[in-house]
């Protein structure tokens, strides 16, 4: 079915609905064949291939439809197409639902259902996927150590211990043990997520002898930065006379170096995901070689920076 006839379809249900009589039998199985429809486009929970859901899988999806359901029946009279587009209106009502339902015992559930596989299944890697993608949408990671450092550098390597956790996650869930954490299994995730992010933070720790800090290279064209030092560091690695920043390559992906990279993040203001489906690398893969490269050419920027000055 094209995108058009998607959209009609969508439109046609809520249309209908919102003709029906709020609380009647009419307007309930309107509403309930527009969830349906809302729900095609899901972003977990999805059967693989022909397979019925897992237990936990049919539990989240269940949950998350009876919310969508309840929150519709009172919502749908004031959808007003002017303010959002109805693809909009619905995907976020559906996150908002996920986002409630999707409570600590079912992430648990989910994982000991991963668990219940031989490694390298089909079956074990399908649900170690819709766990990790559950975990990001349930907005349970915390944010540890916010506020110690500058803003902008806190999110990259943010970012970047989310991803290497969930990376973990995936490679490591047989070492979760259910018992300890008080049984929360939040609480192994986030205090990897810790550990994580204090590691990656003190990697790119600088020396007191050197008072310019890797954020100041990577947090290039914020206000904190003046815009001089913005210009020559991007006029020196989009040029690169040495021709280092365009040799500096991911393994077997010849067009991911990092001159590549570095302008498209932070030239072009791509997110990590667009750069990963443009170059069809994982997130992960990108943000590390990325921080590796910052803290291996910090010297040499910084220096190329002095003799500018």
């Amino acid at each position: 079915m094209s995108n058009t006839s998607q959209k009609n379809e969508l439109l046609n249900l809520l249309l209908d609905a919102k003709q029906t009589v709020p609380g009647s039998i009419e307007r309930r199985q309107t509403v309930t064949k527009l969830v349906d429809r809302i729900l095609r486009s899901r972003p977990i929970c999805r059967p693989l291939k022909d397979q019925p859901l897992s237990n936990a899988c049919q539990d989240i999806y269940q949950a998350a439809r009876q919310q969508i359901l309840g929150t519709l029946y009172s919502d749908i009279d004031c959808y007003n197409p002017e303010n959002e587009s109805l693809r909009q209106w619905a995907n976020i009502r559906m996150r908002e639902a996920f986002q409630e339902i999707l409570t600590d015992n079912r992430l648990k559930q989910l994982a000991l259902e991963a668990k219940q596989y031989q490694t390298q299944t089909q079956q074990r890697q399908y649900l170690l996927t819709e766990l990790v993608n559950a975990i990001q949408l349930s907005r349970r990671l915390i944010r540890p150590h916010r506020g110690e450092l500058n803003s902008d550098f806190y999110n990259i390597i943010y970012d970047d211990a989310v991803n290497r956790t969930l990376l973990y996650v995936f490679q490591k869930i047989d070492l979760y043990d259910p018992e300890r954490g008080n049984g929360v299994f939040m609480n192994w995730v986030n205090f990897r997520l810790d550990r994580t992010l204090r590691d990656i933070r003190a990697s790119y720790q600088i020396t007191q002898d050197e008072p310019i800090a890797i954020e100041e290279i990577d947090n290039l064209g914020t206000t904190e930065v003046a815009p001089t030092t913005f210009e020559i560091i991007m006029h020196y690695i989009e040029r690169d006379p040495d021709e280092i920043f365009q040799r500096e390559l991911i393994q077997k992906y010849p067009n991911a170096s990092f001159q590549a990279i570095f302008l498209a993040k932070r030239i072009q203001g791509k997110s990590w995901k667009e750069i990963s489906q443009d170059l069809g690398i994982p997130v992960t893969t990108l943000s590390s070689f990325y921080w590796r490269c910052i803290q291996r050419f910090a010297p040499k920027i910084r220096q190329y920076v002095q003799d500018c000055a």
